[in-house]
């Protein structure tokens, strides 16, 4: 078999990824070009504007040429940092090629660079994030958000709610679909058989009883004993103050917070310039950075790769397992036991703009 052969059978046997540029006049571009730094385990497929690329590669010092491309017309002109409702429709025909492709079977995954919801909403477009249209997009009736890294995998019982808000958000069946599609996920997903789920509670110290709050009693408590009585792994209502030890943490396979920042406050510390995101309960294989547009930093070189990096790993690594079964734990303690959490490296510019890219 000559080389050309070879390496195109082997190039064939590669998972094929495809990577949406986001919002181009942010540092998805930039960071996507990036790619090219890495040899991957994988076809790694770029979403976007060839044009656009080129250019800021030759802004940046890059080469666009190093990353396969699959052209997706912009709709207007493109400055670095100047974002353009005419450009709107543009992001979004990104996501619908990567989700087409991916229903379709050409890719095994997709992972998302950020888009500026605010942009998409001035077109006239309603779009409250990336989660909530790929559960449209794909027909989905509920999904789950999860962030992950510095050995933390935190899921959601609830995300962009008004904090007056959540308790009553916070019910039975809610509960019990979310710890649910959690429990098939990191099973299907991460290849984990029999995942131990730490559940935080919702009040301080997990409601003392009953003194500071009865959701535990009321509502947590009775779905967590249902679901084991199924054989799940799961553990609480903890006290959320503590759940995030070093102690408690051991040994578990993710985390459940019931409100937006009791998880991702922790998440974010640990690590905020590495952190990705994954949702949870599609059809297909989703990851995605877990940053903003960082529209300050487009085109300046400054913008890290790191957390592209990271949603690109998880995405191969989910890909190559999808079809094989779950294998049981090993003894002793397991690759994707979490590490104690500690505070991000910061040598790296954290993106500023663009929302806090967890949607």
């Amino acid at each position: 078999m000559s080389s050309t052969a070879s390496k195109n059978a082997s190039t064939a046997t590669l998972p094929v990824i495809a990577i949406t540029s986001g919002e181009p006049a942010g540092i998805g571009p930039d960071i996507c070009l990036r790619l090219a730094e890495r040899t991957w385990p994988a076809r790694l497929v770029v979403l976007g504007d060839r044009t656009l690329l080129a250019a800021r590669a030759a802004q940046l010092g890059l080469d666009a040429g190093r990353i396969e491309i699959r052209h997706i017309p912009l709709q207007a002109s493109v400055l670095a940092g100047r974002l353009d409702p005419a450009n709107a429709r543009y992001v979004l025909d990104i996501l619908d090629a990567a989700i087409a492709g991916c229903i379709g079977g050409e890719y095994a995954a997709m992972v998302t660079a950020p888009v500026h919801k605010g942009v998409i909403n001035d077109a006239g477009i309603a779009f409250s994030g990336h989660t909530e249209y790929l559960a449209e997009h794909t027909a989905t009736p509920r999904v789950v958000m999860m962030l992950a890294g510095a050995g933390l995998r935190v899921a959601l019982a609830t995300t962009h709610l008004a904090l007056k808000d959540v308790a009553a958000a916070v019910t039975r069946s809610d509960l019990e679909t979310t710890i649910r599609i959690l429990h098939a996920d990191m099973q299907n997903k991460f290849g984990i058989a029999a995942p131990r789920i730490l559940v935080a509670g919702l009040n301080p110290h997990a409601g003392e009883g009953g003194h500071m709050g009865r959701e535990e009693i009321e509502v947590i408590g009775p779905v967590l004993d249902k679901l084991r009585s199924e054989g799940m792994n799961l553990v609480g209502p903890l006290p959320a103050d503590t759940l995030f030890t070093k102690y408690v943490l051991a040994g578990s396979d993710a985390q459940l917070a019931m409100y937006h920042d009791q998880g991702l406050a922790v998440l974010k510390y640990a690590a905020f310039d590495e952190g990705i995101n994954v949702t949870l309960g599609l059809p297909i294989i989703r990851t995605s950075v877990d940053h903003g547009t960082a529209l300050d930093l487009a085109g300046s070189g400054k913008a890290s790769p790191t957390s592209l990096f990271a949603a690109v790993d998880a995405a191969i690594d989910m890909a190559q397992r999808r079809s094989a079964p779950p294998a049981g734990p090993p003894q002793g303690r397991r690759s994707h036991d979490p590490e104690p959490a500690s505070p991000a490296n910061r040598s790296h510019p954290l993106p500023r703009e663009g929302g806090g890219g967890d949607g």
